[in-house]
């Protein structure tokens, strides 16, 4: 079925699992991904020049079947694309078992284009880690927003407007009084609005939070905060309240990137700490490949700029090669059956199959020192041949 609607990041999750799961045919999955930030101009050239390299490489059947998807591909976005996408990444697979699988975004991603015997998933991996959610209080003296934002796109706006406070100034109420009773309201309507944002947080399982708006009312808000809420709590945005909704999301998506950063940076860290202690964490392609088919990772962190050689796949054993030339026979099992993988499309597939958290760390020292790849681990190595190994 056909997504027609901006994603969600539980709807994304879903998706991803449907792909790592996706059994493998004769024929190949084309993974397309299309920036539409300047509309067809921005991926046309790229999605022609893809299509006529990729046909080169392939041979019968899998030809026609390439075309087939190429012409889905081009039929869904002359007349399924939303106006406020600003990315899509399209799945498809044509021959006896056919798939097809668009996905729209509210934030762009690369032009990228692949025919593989499984789906390529990083970028949608990426964007998961990069984007995913948080909520925005957008709050001036009459009235709150708060806003769900998933991917970059708002799901969800709760409005709040506090009731009408008649100025009784005179016989009836003293300045003094008056003033007395406009604060106790206000401090009443921003009672309300935690309430609501706190139950809210509580049921969805937010875990950031943006306060934006005027900074003496974003001010009060946070001193009201319980603390379990001012744990989330990403740097305040200084805003008048009143701007258009498009404008106040691009403005908390900066910020909330700045966060994920620092979070990621620190993940690294971590991960430092951990080698140095002799604690629970590996580092480095064959460790990080053999803890994640074990089932021992707990995260995967990925420098932004990890890009292994390609690795080979017994197609008899299920052994990975890690070796840069392509070996004569698999070293476990002799058989000759070697297909060349891309070890991060691997990686990333076998954490999302055992539910191990991926982050992707931008810019970082520590991870590159270590090759670009790492996990911290659940547990201790096992003294035992696992099922499947990696091997150089």
């Amino acid at each position: 079925m056909q997504e027609k609607y901006l994603m969600e990041i539980k709807n994304l999750q879903r998706h991803i699992r449907t792909l790592v799961m996706l059994e493998e045919t004769e024929s190949p999955v084309l993974s397309c991904y299309l920036n539409l930030e300047k509309g067809e101009a921005g991926y046309h050239e790229t999605l022609e020049e893809r299509w006529r390299l990729l046909r080169q490489s392939l041979t019968g059947k899998a030809v026609r079947d390439l075309d087939d998807v190429f012409a889905r591909i081009d039929a869904f976005l002359k007349t399924e694309l939303l106006p406020r996408a600003r990315g899509v990444a399209i799945f498809g697979r044509g021959g006896a078992q056919p798939f097809f699988l668009p996905l729209q975004f509210q934030v762009p991603l690369p032009n990228w284009i692949v025919a593989d015997s499984t789906p390529n998933i990083y970028h949608l991996v990426e964007l998961k880690d990069t984007y995913h959610r948080y909520v925005v209080v957008v709050s001036t003296d009459e009235k709150a927003r708060i806003l769900e934002v998933n991917l970059g796109s708002v799901t969800e706006q709760i409005w709040k407007e506090r009731p009408e406070l008649r100025k009784r100034v005179g016989r009836e109420w003293t300045k003094e009084h008056y003033q007395n009773h406009r604060r106790e309201r206000t401090d009443q309507f921003f009672k309300e609005v935690i309430k609501i944002l706190d139950q809210l947080m509580s049921a969805s399982g937010y875990t950031h939070l943006i306060l934006a708006g005027n900074p003496q009312i974003t001010s009060r808000i946070r001193n009201a905060l319980p603390k379990h809420l001012v744990t989330k709590l990403i740097e305040p945005l200084v805003t008048s309240g009143n701007e258009k909704l498009s404008d106040i999301v691009a403005s908390t998506l900066n910020s909330f990137i700045q966060q994920e950063e620092k979070e990621s940076q620190a993940m690294a860290d971590r991960l430092q700490q951990r080698i140095n202690t002799h604690g629970l964490a590996v580092a480095g392609t064959e460790a990080s490949l053999n803890a994640l088919m074990w089932g021992q990772a707990d995260m995967l962190l990925l420098a932004m700029g990890y890009d292994p050689d390609p690795g080979w796949l017994c197609l008899t054993c299920g052994i990975i090669n890690v070796s840069c030339e392509q070996p004569n026979v698999c070293s476990k099992c002799g058989n000759k059956g070697m297909r060349e993988i891309s070890i991060k499309e691997e990686m990333v597939r076998m954490a999302e199959r055992t539910v191990c958290q991926i982050e992707v760390v931008g810019n970082s020292d520590i991870l590159m020192r270590f090759g670009g790849v790492g996990c911290l681990l659940r547990y201790p190595k096992l003294e035992r041949n696992p099922k499947h190994r990696i091997d150089q």
